[in-house]
């Protein structure tokens, strides 16, 4: 017979008990009395610490609302939860249950598991050709309220496998919406669950890093959850994955757009324009929109460009682009190309995967971060000014400051896990920073990059 909530808080020896053996504030000891149930992901501690059977566990009044379907972790049951349309499987045996939308998937979605911070911008999120091979928890509660609309992806399509967020899609109520983001991921094919307890999944992947999970929203309605398990358990994961030829452009293309400017406008394109190629390992069109806005007039090349193709176009600088997948991977073709164009003397500026291949092609190394840096809200110092930016990052490698040669300096720190967040060279006219100017969380703090790549190319070219 299961036990009350009150004579198990009692067993754990009270609130404070209860609370240590689950990893949770007394608070929320207070509120599993309120809804007289403890949350399910709860019960293989408490089962440990009582010796209470999983069925002596289940609650003892039904009170679990449609956002609760979560089943205990390495449950080995195929058949879904009432409510229940998907699951979302880990690769250490976790199943999280919860509802499908968008897309149905076409056998599953595989991926690393990661989680956003950001509260608004899924939109921009989902585009961004950074999440390639990833499936994206969106920590904000509250998602869809904006709605979508043509003007906001950061890229043609969804690069992203699939999203996890803890509520149903909120309708959207904005003046700019065109179209539910329901809608939209269903004209794209792109599969989410929604009623996972995301705190508990963050924390998850926040304590023992990023792992494989499967996103499994099938039409039938038909779970085999050993299957998935398998599928999780298989997958290779990012490291040593090449993923830039996947969102790359096929062929070069010219960009002439500027910034967007209130209330549906855009700013005018600069009186003088310098000539910039940028490497395009998955470009977010606001980077290039920024390039454009600072002076630039940009041509975009594919990522597999060679140093002669890039140079063919007598280029006054060179950008490299952020992107997904590992630095050291798609090195084997991009550093080549790197290093010929600063060995030609061309002005450099890279961002995000662009910053690790310049490191890389600098002489550096790169590694896999145990927790990736993803959100709007990411502090960052300016170690030659000592101002703190408020950053927008989406990555999940970092560049080995101890592995820096000579003349290669550090220009920027993250205040969070002290990782590198920028690097410049003392020799060659090249500099790059991890995170994303171009968002704007601040709103602004660091447009002043662009500014600096174009004062860098003008220097270079004896015009200052």
């Amino acid at each position: 017979m299961p036990i009350s909530i009150e004579a198990l808080i009692e067993r754990l020896g009270g609130p404070e008990g209860a609370a240590q053996v689950t990893g949770v504030g007394t608070e929320a000891v207070r509120k599993w009395r309120q809804a007289r149930a403890i949350p399910a992901k709860h019960w293989p501690a408490v089962s440990r610490a009582t010796g209470l059977s999983m069925d002596e566990l289940q609650p003892d009044a039904p009170s679990h609302t449609h956002q609760d379907t979560q089943m205990p972790q390495g449950s080995p049951t195929s058949s879904a939860p009432e409510k229940a349309t998907a699951a979302l499987v880990l690769a250490d045996g976790t199943v999280l249950w919860g509802r499908g939308f968008g897309a149905h998937t076409n056998g599953a979605a595989i991926g690393e598991i990661c989680f956003s911070t950001g509260m608004t911008g899924y939109q921009e999120t989902l585009t961004d050709p950074s999440f390639a091979g990833q499936i994206i928890t969106f920590t904000f509660p509250h998602i869809g309220n904006v709605g979508t609309n043509s003007t906001d992806n950061e890229a043609p399509r969804v690069s992203a496998r699939g999203l996890v967020i803890r509520h149903d899609i909120t309708e959207p109520a904005n003046w700019r919406a065109q179209e539910s983001l329901n809608t939209w991921l269903l004209e794209r094919n792109v599969p989410g669950i929604c009623g996972i307890d995301t705190r508990a999944l963050t924390l998850r992947i926040r304590n023992g890093g990023p792992q494989t999970a499967v996103l499994y929203y099938p039409e039938s309605g038909s779970f085999d959850i050993e299957a998935l398990k398998e599928q999780a358990s298989a997958w290779p994961g990012l490291e040593g994955m090449d993923l830039a030829k996947e969102v790359t452009c096929a062929a070069p293309w010219t960009f002439a757009e500027t910034v967007w400017e209130w209330p549906d406008t855009t700013q005018a394109l600069p009186e003088h324009s310098r000539k910039v190629v940028a490497i395009d390992y998955g470009a977010k069109l606001n980077i290039l929109r920024c390039l454009t806005t600072a002076g630039c007039d940009v041509t975009v090349v594919p990522a597999t460009a060679t140093a002669e193709e890039i140079l063919a176009l007598q280029p006054e600088g060179v950008f490299l682009s952020n992107g997904p997948g590992d630095p050291a991977a798609t090195a084997e073709y991009a550093v080549p190309a790197i290093r010929g164009v600063l060995d030609a003397g061309k002005p450099v500026f890279g961002i995000c995967l662009g910053h690790q291949l310049l490191a890389l092609a600098l002489g550096a190394k790169t590694y896999k971060l145990q927790q990736g840096h993803r959100g709007a809200n990411q502090p960052v110092k300016d170690l030659s000014t000592g101002r703190v930016e408020i950053t927008s990052q989406n990555h999940g490698f970092a560049v080995d400051e101890s592995s820096l040669p000579e003349g290669v300096r550090v220009t920027h720190k993250s205040l969070f896990d002290g990782s590198n967040e920028g690097i410049a060279s003392d020799t060659l006219p090249a500099f790059s920073v991890q995170y994303h100017p171009e968002a704007s969380p601040g709103p602004s703090d660091s447009f002043y990059l662009f500014r600096r790549f174009v004062e860098l190319i003008d220097q270079h070219n004896g015009k200052v």
